[in-house]
């Protein structure tokens, strides 16, 4: 039987092969050339142009501040760099809500100036009728539920979503209505274990969690959270899997002493 490292181009077929077999998915954020080439050539399945460069690209609080174009900006990049892995973009905050026309045209532009393979958008029954014209374009799009980040002042917390029955119910209720107007897959974001093997299990299209347990058909971080490049953030569902802040600050601070030193250039580094 093959396996992910064999499979030249990800497509939203091959992940709905990968669930049907059980292999799990792995989603990653990238919004530049350089890391998205690295995480590419490390056999990423989907990268994820999250519109959480607001936050780590932008210095924003949240992310409802980054623009259409700028989510374009770094979807071309990234696509640039990748030739076997599947780029998802981010609709930003205020590009699809309520107006499923606008959806549309956001979604064409982003597959039209940045080259994208799908776009994903967040919210359940409030989005559908974005979500189903967007497909009438033949634009693949990945849903979003739990924490939606974009949201965030009507949640007031980032606290763990869908812990009482009711909006447990919803949240089941809304990836079924995802999934039958059309979407691909569907992230599941800070929501119990538990009720994301729910969700995973009831739908046939791939479920990826994030903070969502290890039932679900895949897992997505925010790579510079998952690289230890941004030291501010320690979610309990996070792993760090290097601590890239202190690796690139020491390395920095000896290039700083290395030239006040005049130690850099050396005889060998010049011509």
């Amino acid at each position: 039987m093959s396996t992910y490292k064999d499979v030249k181009k990800i497509t939203t077929h091959v992940l709905q092969e990968m669930k049907i077999r059980g292999e799990k998915i792995s989603m990653l954020t990238a919004y530049d050339y350089s890391m998205a080439k690295i995480f590419d050539a490390a056999k990423i399945d989907i990268l994820l142009v999250g519109d959480s460069a607001s936050n780590v690209m932008h210095g924003h609080e949240t992310t409802l501040p980054i623009t259409l174009d700028q989510m374009i900006s770094h979807a071309s990049s990234v696509i640039r760099a990748v030739e076997r892995s599947l780029v998802v973009v981010d609709l930003p905050f205020g590009s699809y809500q309520g107006n499923s026309k606008e959806a549309l045209n956001s979604a064409i532009r982003i597959m039209k100036e940045a080259e994208a393979h799908a776009v994903k958008l967040e919210g359940g029954e409030d989005v559908v009728d974005s979500v189903k014209r967007i497909l009438t374009a033949g634009i693949p799009v990945m849903g979003h539920l739990g924490l939606t980040p974009q949201s965030i002042y009507k949640f007031g917390t980032y606290e763990v979503r869908a812990k009482e029955d009711v909006e447990a119910a919803k949240l089941l209720s809304d990836a079924k209505l995802l999934e039958d107007a059309g979407c691909f897959a569907i992230v599941l974001e800070k929501i119990p274990a538990q009720l994301a093997k729910q969700v995973s299990e009831n739908l046939k299209i791939p479920v990826i969690g994030i903070g969502a347990g290890p039932n679900v058909d895949g897992q997505v971080l925010v790579s510079h959270d998952m690289l230890g490049i941004n030291k501010d953030f320690s979610p309990k569902f996070l792993r760090r899997y290097l601590n890239l802040y202190d690796e690139i600050k020491t390395a920095v601070e000896q290039y700083v002493d290395d030239v006040k030193r005049m130690d850099f250039p050396n005889e060998k580094e010049q011509y």
